[in-house]
């Protein structure tokens, strides 16, 4: 009698798996990023496929540097003396520079973080030598215990994005920088801080007071006030859709 199975191969063992081929690149620093890291260098050990993204912000780690300024677009990766898009695959033997915004075009930073906010950071970032006036807005809890932000952070980060840059253009400003805290934020502690520069002081006013309203009505954040046991959402207004 023929036995069911009888003669049948023993299973091969699975090939071991093979280590991931790596290399070394050198990444080239330029202007304040290489003032910060106090070097024209980095040197990283990568993986092969890594993304440009993923060189982005090990750079930045590398050179002991806030990692956020890959996270929003902060800094571009040129790979062979072009700028790449953040899925780029980086090859051994690419020429690479991290590049931080050009001279002539306006700075802009954008950031909704879970972090206690820094006044006096934004304030510097937006400080240059054409600067003839810096005005800062700050929105901290009051009255109440703490607040708690829920945000789209996604989306929120992109609203507030376009908000400067169009802002950038329409008050022909220095620099804006803006940073929106989201979970708790306890009271007298700020929760948004908008800091604008310009030549002269009316533009960097209205600029940082439409940057604030435009926030406060277009970014998908919400605010759930804690007092005492006390919860209560704060209601606002459905977005204009016509932005």
């Amino acid at each position: 009698m023929h036995r069911r199975g009888a003669g049948a191969a023993t299973p091969a063992t699975p090939a071991p798996r093979k280590p991931v081929e790596r290399f070394s690149a050198e990444v080239r620093l330029f202007a304040w990023v290489a003032e910060l890291a106090d070097t024209r260098m980095i040197t990283l050990d990568l993986p092969r496929g890594v993304r440009a993204s993923a060189v982005i912000a090990k750079t930045l780690k590398a050179a002991g540097l806030d990692e956020s300024y890959g996270l929003n677009d902060s800094v571009r990766l040129a790979v062979n003396r072009e700028y790449a898009n953040p899925s780029l695959v980086v090859e051994p033997g690419d020429e690479l520079a991290l590049i931080p915004p050009i001279s002539g075009g306006a700075p802009a930073y954008v950031r909704v973080t879970s972090e206690r906010l820094d006044l006096q950071k934004l304030h510097d970032m937006v400080m240059t030598d054409g600067s003839g006036a810096v005005v800062t807005f700050t929105g901290a809890t009051r009255d109440v215990e703490m607040l708690q932000y829920e945000a789209y952070e996604e989306m929120a980060q992109a609203r507030i994005e376009r908000i400067v840059a169009q802002l950038l253009e329409t008050y022909k400003l220095e620099a804006v920088a803006i940073e929106h805290r989201v979970g708790t934020v306890p009271l007298n502690e700020p929760s948004v801080i908008v800091a604008v520069s310009s030549r002269n002081r009316p533009a960097a006013f209205a600029a940082a007071r439409e940057a604030i309203d435009r926030v406060k009505a277009e970014a998908p954040i919400w605010k759930l006030e804690l007092d005492s046991g006390y919860r209560s959402w704060i209601r606002g207004e459905i977005p204009d859709v016509g932005r």
